[in-house]
């Protein structure tokens, strides 16, 4: 299939069809046109993530792994205004604990679904 592709600018054609859209009015009248988007979130979700992470907002679910950055995000605002002692020292613990369990599952998920992944499993006999 690459081949076919092979030597076309993608990106050239995708824009050039979705100019063709606007010359024919095929956007005009869309909800929420001429509004900007709402990024409210997206500056926690990786790149890769954030158009599936739309999808799921709009369908009135939020991913877990957004839940959990939101939580880090809010406890580093916590302990951010408080002062040194115990109670920060435990937040701090907690901080990262919470970053060490994001980045773990995060790590893990993306390993497994990689072929290089199951290369290495089919090669040590399905560890």
């Amino acid at each position: 299939m690459s081949s076919l592709f092979s030597g076309l600018n993608l990106d050239a054609i995708a824009e050039e069809r979705i100019q063709e859209a606007i010359r024919r009015g095929d956007f005009d009248g869309l909800p929420g046109a001429g509004k900007p988007l709402e990024l409210d979130d997206d500056l926690l979700v990786p790149p890769e993530l954030r158009v599936a992470n739309r999808i799921l907002k709009n369908a009135g679910l939020v991913p877990l792994e957004i839940l959990e950055r939101r939580a880090i995000a809010d406890l580093e605002a916590e302990i951010a205004r408080l002062p040194e002692g115990e109670r920060r020292a435990r937040a701090l613990a907690k901080l990262s604990l919470m970053r060490f369990k994001l980045g773990a599952s995060r790590s893990q998920s993306l390993s497994r679904q990689s072929a290089y992944y199951r290369k290495i499993i089919e090669k040590f006999g399905g560890l």
